[in-house]
């Protein structure tokens, strides 16, 4: 086996550091948000447990209950029933009622000697830590090491760990074909769930701002209903502003016809009020879509402005269709989007990310033991 590197090295070199070139293996337990066969989007812990396994690892997944007690219940039951089966443990870390989930969850690997990594997740993690900074520090020191998909997360609560490792989201980037936009129709495309961190209305006042001007427009819109009103509230927007017919509602879409789906437009936006490190503009950017983003949190630091995107204001729907009418009005620019879109993009791989994630794992857990 080779020599590990230190994990003070792996925090030093995050953004260039080369895939290892012995995989790594041992066992882990995932802690996370298993619940794509109950009809939700699929969470990014899926996708690592299913590449952990598949390069050789033993893999615990937990929850897939959809109660949220039911998930804490059975969050604590796996981590203890399986205690014997797993060496270290990955946990998926988020601000609100699931913050305190996760510490839960490493409470009792702390008492069964488990040592753990802490995944950081979702925009509002910044202002939850302004909320409950001793919990949120203690939290964060008690781990074997600390991750973030993004450069916004790392930053933003360096104060309470200085050594967070930058570990983006990962895509399977050949199950995403690249189509380039030479010139953009006004094919529109919004993907993301219906609720009002996302502000799925935006886009519907963005589209009927557009009409006016692009006759043929039209909006695909496909997401879950998070059922906090937001679908509704779109719809009636739509009906109100006359743009109803121009609106494809889709629901919630299966992993694998997310590439299609994004393909079948030209335009992407992206309406955020809240995000991190979001998949679906991965996904969007791997397919060559134009993206036109809004720019809370993380997104700044994954997609550039009039390099690789066009970013606007949070919440303003007429900079939203200067962005686009401006993608539709430049053929040299949605051209360059497109391509440099795609370019971004390939570092977030699979085959890059999954040999970092190996040899953390593989560090934690040894480091604990005193094997290596």
């Amino acid at each position: 086996m080779a020599p590990l590197a230190p994990l003070d090295a792996l925090a030093a070199g995050t953004e260039n550091h080369a895939p290892a070139p012995t995989p790594y293996t041992g066992s882990v337990l995932i802690v996370g948000n298993f619940l794509s066969s109950a009809g939700r989007n699929r969470s990014v812990c899926e996708d690592l447990a299913e590449r952990l396994s598949a390069s050789g690892w033993t893999v615990v997944a937990t929850s897939h209950r959809t109660g949220r007690l039911a998930r804490l219940l059975d969050m604590l039951v796996a981590a203890w029933r399986t205690r014997k089966q797993y060496q270290v443990a990955q946990i998926d870390l988020f601000s609100g009622p699931a913050f305190f989930w996760a510490a839960a969850v490493c409470w009792l690997l702390r008492c069964l000697k488990k040592p753990y990594i802490l995944t950081l997740h979702g925009g509002n993690l910044p202002a939850f830590s302004a909320r409950w900074p001793r919990f949120l520090g203690a939290l964060l020191r008690s781990a074997a090491a600390v991750t973030a998909p993004s450069g916004y997360l790392s930053e933003a609560l360096q104060r309470f760990r200085s050594d967070i490792l930058i570990l983006p989201n990962a895509i399977d980037l050949p199950a995403y074909p690249f189509r380039a936009r030479q010139t953009a129709a006004p094919r529109l495309i919004w993907l993301r769930a219906f609720h009002r961190i996302y502000q799925p209305s935006t886009a519907v006042r963005a589209l009927a701002l557009l009409a006016a001007d692009f006759p043929d427009v039209r909006l695909s819109m496909a997401g879950p209903d998070k059922q906090d009103g937001s679908l509704i509230e779109a719809r009636s927007l739509a009906e109100a502003l006359g743009v109803a017919g121009r609106i494809d509602f889709s629901g919630r879409l299966p992993k694998a016809e997310i590439p299609l789906f994004l393909n079948q437009g030209d335009i992407f936006m992206n309406t955020s009020a809240v995000d991190n490190h979001p998949v679906t503009l991965l996904e969007a950017m791997a397919c060559g879509a134009c993206v036109v983003s809004t720019a809370p949190g993380g997104i700044p630091y994954l997609a550039k402005d009039r390099l690789n995107c066009l970013l606007v204001p949070t919440g303003d729907a007429q900079a939203l269709a200067q962005g686009v009418s401006e993608i539709l009005g430049k053929p040299k620019l949605a051209a360059t989007l497109s391509q440099n879109a795609r370019r971004a993009v390939e570092e977030y791989d699979w085959s890059v990310i999954l040999p970092r994630w190996r040899e953390l794992l593989f560090s934690a857990a040894h480091r604990f033991s005193g094997a290596g």
